[in-house]
């Protein structure tokens, strides 16, 4: 049975990376901005690299909000796309989705750590659903300024500056800090893990 993926495709950058991961896995995914698509898709994918404010007027303003609120299937926001499903951000004060209830905070250096964390980190304290034991403490790649701190919907934790959440669930929505389809071949695992849900 062939998996009916949409990808959302939101006016943020880096959404065709995650085709192509899916690609590798002998995948396809549309890239779509369409509503009736993305509510009719099997699993569906939440991506990108961009700003919150500009990037929630623009769903607004397409209704793609309560499009994304109103999901069932499982969901999968990375990166921006799982700041923006959290309660708000405080990059330019931005309410986001609030489909799970935490802030997004920025980072505050204490020992002149450079600001974004930009590159590779281990997973720990992994949670259920997206991850399987054996990748408890693997690498994978992560390019951000803002984080979301530990609380009860964290899955797995990363530390940089503080330990943070590198990874989210609540109730069908998952959510990674990371970028599984820039992270190899543990990213490729962690993107099979959620299709196969």
């Amino acid at each position: 049975m062939t998996t009916n993926i949409a990808i959302i495709d939101y006016n943020a950058g880096n959404v065709r990376s995650v085709q192509f991961a899916l690609q590798r896995l002998g995948l396809e995914a549309r890239l779509t901005g369409d509503a009736r698509e993305i509510q009719a898709a099997d699993k569906v994918i939440f991506p990108g690299v961009g700003e919150a404010n500009t990037t929630m007027a623009y769903l607004r303003e397409r209704g793609l909000d309560e499009v994304i609120q109103n999901l069932t299937q499982p969901v999968l926001g990375i990166c921006l796309g799982m700041q923006l499903l959290c309660r708000h951000s405080e990059e330019n004060d931005t309410d986001c989705l609030g489909i799970i209830p935490q802030e997004v905070v920025r980072f505050r250096p204490r020992d002149g750590e450079k600001i974004p964390h930009m590159g590779w980190n281990s997973i720990r304290s992994l949670g259920n659903g997206i991850f399987s034991p054996e990748l408890e403490g693997e690498y994978v790649y992560f390019v951000h300024s803002y984080y979301v701190e530990q609380g009860p919907y964290t899955i797995a934790t990363t530390d940089y500056v503080l330990p943070f959440s590198a990874a989210l669930r609540k109730d069908n929505f998952y959510a990674t800090q990371f970028h599984p389809e820039k992270s190899g071949p543990v990213g490729a695992q962690i993107l099979k893990h959620f299709i196969e849900l």
